[in-house]
């Protein structure tokens, strides 16, 4: 004997489902506080800039070429690290959180803005810690009279190791890019 269903009893499985999954997508809320963070690292890293520019102008006068290449390196270096920050900020927050709607009518808007999605934006960054190591190496080389012969062999190393990873990233990504196709 079959007993029918009690249709008494209210189903709140479908209403525990939404809950949860609305609990899941505001979830992504969680990463604006890294972005945050983040935001705030580039002012910290906007005041280390300024300090060394601030030293750099009082010692370029006596300083030799090969000092003077370098700390215009080290500037750079910190600009391209600013840059990749508004990179994975902008993009990161745009990809995993939400649309940054005070940029979307602004004529300064970046053209990337909104268009770099997950596996772009790990193009740009291996290739930005690649020019990053890059500098960090030229700064070693013209400073070879100073610099440890085993500091260096490891800075080549690992500079190696990043490149090859870049390409191995790119080469991953043509291949899925035509797989896809």
């Amino acid at each position: 004997m079959s007993q029918a269903p009690n249709t008494n009893r209210p189903d709140h499985s479908g209403s525990i489902e939404k809950g949860l999954e609305k609990l899941i997508f505001n979830s992504r809320w969680i990463l604006a506080i890294f972005y945050v963070f983040l935001v705030l690292s580039l002012v910290i890293l906007a005041i280390k800039f300024l300090q060394e520019f601030v030293h750099f102008g009082a010692s370029f006068w006596n300083a030799s070429e090969a000092e003077f290449v370098t700390s215009v390196l080290g500037l750079v270096d910190k600009t391209l690290l600013a840059n990749l920050l508004i990179l994975i900020i902008f993009s990161g927050y745009e990809n995993f959180v939400s649309v940054i709607g005070a940029a979307k009518d602004s004529a300064d808007r970046p053209s990337w803005m909104g268009e770099v999605d997950f596996a772009g934006l790990k193009l740009k960054l291996i290739g930005s810690i690649v020019a990053l190591s890059g500098i960090n190496l030229l700064a070693a080389f013209l400073e070879i009279t100073t610099t440890n012969k085993e500091d260096l062999g490891w800075m080549i190393g690992i500079h190696l190791v990043f490149v090859i990873t870049g390409v191995l990233f790119a080469l991953s990504e043509r291949v899925m890019v035509h797989h896809k196709d």
